[in-house]
This record gives structure tokens, C-alpha cells and sequence, in this order.
């Protein structure tokens, strides 16, 4: 089975019909480009909101900008009151640069620097501290600019106890304390955790556990107001079928060289985006669910999805180089490189199956098995090695589209090999039945 028949929205639909906007973007591009649209990223940015707001649950969404590195999200952000989580000096300026203002930003990330600390005490972000080191330091650096710097603790998850992210219990208890010295310029609001998965229970019994927080810290006179849970929202990428399918039949038969894998993301789950939030909101602990908790102890949520607010919102798009046919299946080579998909550069593979835009004169329907690489001189530069079928034999100057590559896929691991330019990204909206493009800055 090498079918996996990607889960689409009608705008992306839409762009694989219409040719005329494809060849137009593809001819001024003259390589590989990506394509997004902000609009699904704004519909799913809205979800999230109302189901905070379906719970009467104070809150607020930050988007995992490490996802995706186009500006176009920042926009959507902006106009719908969102906010932002960043790691880096360059992802929190972007932020500001898009009209994000400086008490939506969220820091995240292991170890930040001096000069993000104090960033974030200018612009009043809200930093999540991973350790007492630097705590220490940001400490130090408000002390001296007679800043206040906001902030969460971040909580070693009790399911990883060899995450190297997060306090343990002792080292909390020493957080607050020196938090209490520092409280003329320390704000701590709250606490942090983020769990790798993507299952509901977790959430929530780590939710009650950063409640229990709260209430801890409260004592030290701290106003101990939120919690954050989080990404790691589920995504569905192929029908539930086709998923159970390919699991049941896996075989390295069905891959190029016989290769295997050690895993594959879950590309069909259930619940998933704004859905898994409502989940998790309506789970309960010891009879009281985790939305009249908050509500009782007047806690505001905080979550930082990434992928999720991505799903659907985009495609990669890679012109055919060359074809050749081995003994068993064709081989297609495409202008651009595997950093572009990136699960190819984890032991994994991307699986909603590519499609293949004919262009040019009209010539023979004849079906074919390929797999696809990519342009460099590596043998694993390879995008698809599972077998798949086209429905003609791919030829230069063709396109190959892989659909919904929007999260953590198109941005994560290109660089410029070869000296290749990275592919741009390429802002696509609607107006009066009309699709138009402009390039991402």
C-alpha cells in the first residue's frame, strides 16, 4: 500500500487546479518554493480562542514560532490579540517588527542569554526560567537596570525525569525563595511544563500539579496566576484508513533500497488541534475537571502550539530535474533538497503522498512507482523513498507537491548546500474567486 491521500483544505485544492498561478509563481521562482496561507493559520489561531473562551477560562494562545519562520503568521497573531512564543534575540524582534507587542511575547528555551533576559524585561515578555543559574542572572540583570522581569518556573515533567528541562521539586522551593529577595523586580506569575506526545492525560494531571503550584507559591506572597501547558496539540495529516493501513502492511519492500525506520510521526490522531484543547479542559481530576479548576483557583491557561496552528496552513512545491527508470521503479530527482521535508533528516518519513502537476504538452497516462531525491550529490538526499505512484511519468519541468507541510516541515532544516538559496516562501490569499501570490518577508 503506498497510498496516503494527504487530508486537505479547499484552498490548497484550489492552488493544485489552478495552473496558471503555478507556472506564474514557478517561472519568476525558477526552483523550489513554499507556499502558505495565512488565513487557515488565522481559522485555527480562532479556534484555539474560542474554546478558551467556550470555558469562560482567561488565557491566551502563544504561537510555537519555531514552527515556521514566515512572518505571514505574525500578522494573523497580531490581528487576532495572540500571542507569541520565541527562543532567540532574532524570533523576538521579528515578533515586535509584526505589530506583536512586548507583553505577548513569551521566551521560552533552555539557558537564554543576557542580552534576552534583558529584552524581555524592556518590552515586559514573560519568560519561562529552566534553571536557577539563570535565574540568578536575570535577576542580577534587573536588579541593575531597575527593570521587572515576568515570569513562570518551568517544571521538570514528573513522566521525564531525565528531561534535561524544567526544576525538580528542591529546586523550585529555591526558585520561590529567591524570588521572594528579589520581589521588587522579580514578577513570578506562575509555572511552566512541556511534555513530549501528544496525549491528553498527561496534560491535564501536569495541569493539577502546576495548580498545586500556584497555591504553593501563593504563601510567598506571589500572585501565582497562570500556568502554561505547553504544545504538542495533535495534528491528523491522513485519513484514520489509510493510517491503519500502512501500519498494518509495513514492509521495507514498499521503500527504495529496502530502507527502514525507526518511527514515523502519528499522522492520523484523535482529538486533535482546538479539539484535544476542549479535551483537556473537560478531563477531570478527582471528580472536577480541569476548566472549573482554574476557574475556582483564578488561574488563566497559557499553551504554545506550534504545528497545530500550522495544519493545512501550507505546501512545498519542488519542480522536476530528471527521471530515470531502474529495474523495478522510476527514480525522480527535483530541484531542491531533503533539508526542506524535514522529518527526511530525523530517521523518518514524511507520508501524506506528493502529487505530481503535469505541465506541458499533453503525453502518455501510463502509471509508475517512483521515489524522489533530491538535487545534491548525497546518496540520502533523498525526499520520498517509499514507492509511490504517479499517474505518468514524471518529466523536467513538472511539479511535485507535498501537501500540509506547513509545521516544523518547510523551514526546520534547510540550509544552503550547494549554495542553493533557501526556496521562498510564498504568500498566497483570496479575493473575488481569485487566487493571488507575493513573497514572504
Amino acid at each position: 500500500m503506498n497510498s496516503m491521500n494527504a487530508l486537505q483544505q479547499d484552498w490548497a485544492i484550489n492552488i493544485q487546479k489552478d495552473i496558471g498561478l503555478l507556472n506564474n509563481i514557478a517561472n519568476v521562482i525558477n526552483g523550489p518554493f513554499h507556499i502558505v496561507n495565512p488565513k487557515s493559520f488565522a481559522d485555527n489561531l480562532s479556534s484555539f480562542q474560542k474554546v478558551l473562551k467556550s470555558h469562560n477560562i482567561a488565557g491566551q494562545v502563544y504561537f510555537g514560532k519555531k514552527a515556521n519562520k514566515a512572518g505571514a503568521w505574525l500578522t494573523e497573531v497580531a490581528k487576532l490579540n495572540g500571542a507569541v512564543d520565541v527562543a532567540s534575540i532574532p524570533e523576538f524582534v521579528h515578533a515586535l517588527s509584526k505589530g506583536i507587542q512586548g507583553k505577548n511575547i513569551g521566551v521560552t528555551g533552555a539557558a537564554k542569554s543576557d542580552e534576552l533576559l534583558w529584552l524581555s524585561a524592556r518590552h515586559g515578555a514573560l519568560v519561562a526560567i529552566d534553571a536557577l543559574d539563570e535565574l540568578e542572572r536575570a535577576i542580577k540583570i534587573v536588579t541593575n537596570t531597575n527593570d521587572k522581569l515576568r515570569i513562570l518556573l518551568r517544571v521538570l515533567p514528573s513522566n521525564s525525569p531525565n528531561s534535561r528541562f524544567g526544576l525538580n521539586s528542591k529546586d523550585i522551593v529555591t526558585a520561590l525563595e529567591r524570588c521572594k529577595d528579589a520581589k521588587n523586580h522579580i514578577i513570578m506569575e506562575g509555572f511552566s511544563f512541556h511534555l513530549d506526545g501528544y496525549l491528553v492525560k498527561p496534560r491535564v494531571e501536569m495541569a493539577f500539579a502546576l495548580i498545586d503550584w500556584c497555591m504553593k507559591a501563593r504563601e510567598y506572597g506571589f500572585p501565582s496566576s497562570s500556568i502554561s501547558i505547553g504544545g504538542g496539540f495533535a495534528c491528523s495529516y491522513v485519513e484514520e484508513e489509510d493510517w491503519h493501513s500502512f501500519k498494518a502492511t509495513l514492509n521495507p519492500d514498499q521503500f527504495h533500497a529496502g530502507k527502514t525506520f525507526s518511527h514515523f510521526y502519528p499522522y492520523y490522531q484523535s482529538p486533535t488541534g482546538a479539539d484535544m484543547l476542549n479535551a483537556i479542559l473537560e478531563s477531570s481530576v478527582e471528580n472536577i475537571s480541569l476548566a472549573s479548576k482554574l476557574i475556582d483557583t483564578q488561574i488563566q491557561l497559557y499553551l504554545e502550539p506550534g504545528r497545530a496552528l500550522l495544519n493545512g496552513a501550507g505546501m512545498t512545491v519542488f519542480p522536476v530535474q530528471g527521471f530515470k527508470k531502474n529495474d523495478e521503479h522510476g527514480i525522480v530527482t527535483v530541484a531542491g533538497l531533503s533539508m526542506s521535508l524535514s522529518e527526511q533528516w530525523k530517521n523518518s518519513e514524511f507520508l501524506p503522498s506528493p502529487i505530481l502537476i503535469q505541465r506541458g504538452p499533453p503525453r502518455p497516462q501510463n502509471p509508475i512507482s517512483v521515489m524522489i531525491g533530491g538535487s545534491s550529490c548525497m546518496e540520502y538526499d533523498v525526499l520520498t523513498w517509499r514507492k509511490i505512484n504517479f499517474p505518468a511519468v514524471p518529466r523536467y519541468g513538472d511539479l511535485i507537491i507535498y501537501p500540509n507541510t506547513a509545521g516544523y516541515q518547510m523551514d526546520k532544516n534547510e540550509s544552503e548546500f550547494h549554495q542553493l538559496p533557501l526556496p521562498p516562501k510564498i504568500v498566497v490569499t483570496q479575493q473575488d474567486g481569485k487566487n493571488f501570490w507575493r513573497i514572504d518577508k
